[in-house]
């Protein structure tokens, strides 16, 4: 990439919308990495939660069509049957296979997690994308406040306890995080938003901030594993799950918001890359990106380790 590629590519970084808008997608696409290989997943497994619709369905698309096995991991069944016929009928020799659980749900992730590893020997890419935002403070079953059950607790726990399935062929894990953790600050004090008024994007951006914050740390875990884990944001992309959840946000910027399968690129690019990209690292548009624009927003060590810690109590691992 020459000075001048740079430059552009931070400049759309800092000035957001065109570097999260389909503007920043189509300008990159000139200069970044090459595609993945035709077939660079074939013969591999991968599973992505969150793939009812919007980028979980784009994302096992996009994998299928470089031919892995996909698990589609949804709540509501008949969505998720909907969307692998949707996959079959984009890439008719896809093996894609429906599966239920509840991300936010502790006991629900143990119980998935052991009868997935039962019957599926080898598990080479675990996408974490199922999402949530809720307009008023929400629990999960465990009692855990709901954004950070979904994004944080579920695919901690989940990972870990499918590491027999992930270990020893050079895995890649990846989180679908979100460019709106640039506003907050790790809550290393309050990570179950008890405290304050509560807003549903507030929330929503702090868990994604947890997610980022905690990447090099999952990365130093599961590295003995040869698990490769990642954290990138998709961009402003047209979705389900963004119509609903802020439909005032996608009627302004409809126009010029990514289609779902430019929002899945990334993700898909970090499972089937070669070589493969170094782990533990924040990406977007298929390059690392930094994880602070602000001093405000930085967290310290301590902090960093307060809430892993509190992470590794709350899902009941040493």
């Amino acid at each position: 990439m020459s000075a001048l590629t740079r430059a552009l590519d931070t400049a759309l970084d800092r000035t957001v919308v065109p570097g999260y808008s389909s503007i920043g997608y189509r300008l990159r696409r000139t200069w970044w990495p090459d595609d993945p290989r035709p077939e660079a997943l074939a013969g591999k497994v991968a599973l992505v939660t969150g793939a009812g619709s919007g980028l979980g369905q784009a994302t096992g698309l996009g994998l299928a069509r470089l031919g892995a096995t996909v698990h589609l991991l949804v709540r509501d069944e008949a969505k998720g049957a909907a969307a692998a016929d949707a996959i079959r009928a984009e890439v008719p020799q896809a093996e894609v296979h429906v599966r239920l659980c509840d991300v936010s749900d502790l006991s629900a992730v143990r119980r998935f997690a052991e009868a997935f590893a039962r019957e599926v020997p080898r598990l080479d890419v675990l996408v974490h994308n199922a999402g949530t935002l809720p307009a008023e403070r929400t629990e999960s079953v465990d009692g855990h406040e709901l954004t950070v059950a979904v994004h944080v607790l579920g695919p901690v726990l989940m990972t870990e306890l499918l590491r027999p399935v992930l270990a020893g062929h050079d895995a890649r894990v990846v989180l679908v995080a979100s460019g709106g953790m640039y506003a907050q600050r790790l809550p290393a004090d309050d990570p179950d938003y008890r405290r304050g008024e509560y807003r549903g994007t507030t929330a929503y951006a702090r868990s994604k901030r947890m997610q980022v914050a905690l990447a090099p740390l999952l990365q130093e875990r599961w590295r003995s594993d040869g698990i490769a884990v990642h954290v990138m944001h998709p961009g402003w992309a047209a979705t389900p799950g963004v119509t609903s959840s802020l439909p005032t946000f996608a009627k302004v910027t409809g126009p010029v918001l990514r289609d779902a399968s430019a929002g899945a690129d990334t993700v898909v690019w970090l499972a089937a890359s070669e070589p493969a990209p170094p782990g533990g690292r924040f990406w977007h548009d298929r390059a690392p990106r930094t994880t602070h624009y602000r001093r405000g927003t930085r967290e310290t060590a301590q902090e960093r380790d307060q809430v892993w810690r509190w992470v590794l109590d709350a899902v009941g691992l040493d």
